[in-house]
């Protein structure tokens, strides 16, 4: 399957999932365990980057609580065009969110820019090899490229994992992804 029918089937799987009944009486509880497979992994970061979910990806905020109870700075993405690079900008809860291009919630653009250490990432799909199906934009694999040692974790729900996904040359595998039923590595 090519990239973009496999993107929309993947939609509509995490669409089902989340709004499923019993997963959505569940999804609170689902989202502190996959917060809690993904918490031993925050060791040794400094700067955590996460992402404003957009109702149906797994929401990042309970680990981001959990980074700056650790000490780590927080912090998320601006997206100002797609030909331009995203851009970290430092965050606390309660800071001003704007809306973005692609309807994003962003920082300001006053807000600091940082560099992080460790990038939580919004995904479509992923496989066993930590390859990542994200929106289709690129923004993400070219911030793992210009952050090279940045840890990469996709947080996803299990019903984001497929067999094996289309690899493009430019696609940056993840160090590791977060699911409710626990963490996967390679």
């Amino acid at each position: 399957m090519d990239k973009p029918a496999l993107r929309s089937t993947l939609r509509a799987a995490r669409a089902r999932f989340v709004a499923d009944e019993g997963v959505a009486a569940q999804r609170l509880v689902a989202t502190l365990q996959l917060t809690e497979h993904a918490v031993p992994h925050l060791a040794g970061a400094t700067i955590v980057s996460g992402y404003v979910s957009d109702g149906e990806e797994v929401d990042p905020l309970p680990l981001l609580f959990r980074a700056i109870d650790r000490g780590c700075d927080v912090a998320l993405p601006r997206i100002t065009g797609r030909d331009r690079p995203m851009v970290f900008h430092r965050w606390l809860p309660g800071d001003d969110l704007v809306p973005g291009p692609l309807g994003l919630l962003q920082p300001r653009v006053d807000a600091d820019i940082v560099d992080p250490d460790l990038i939580l990432t919004p995904l479509l799909g992923f496989d066993a090899a930590l390859n990542r199906l994200g929106q289709g934009a690129g923004f993400y694999d070219r911030a793992f490229a210009e952050r090279p040692a940045a840890r990469r974790i996709g947080l996803a729900w299990s019903v984001q994992a497929v067999d094996a996904l289309p690899i493009d040359p430019w696609d940056i595998p993840l160090h590791g992804v977060a699911t409710e039923l626990g963490w996967i590595t390679a």
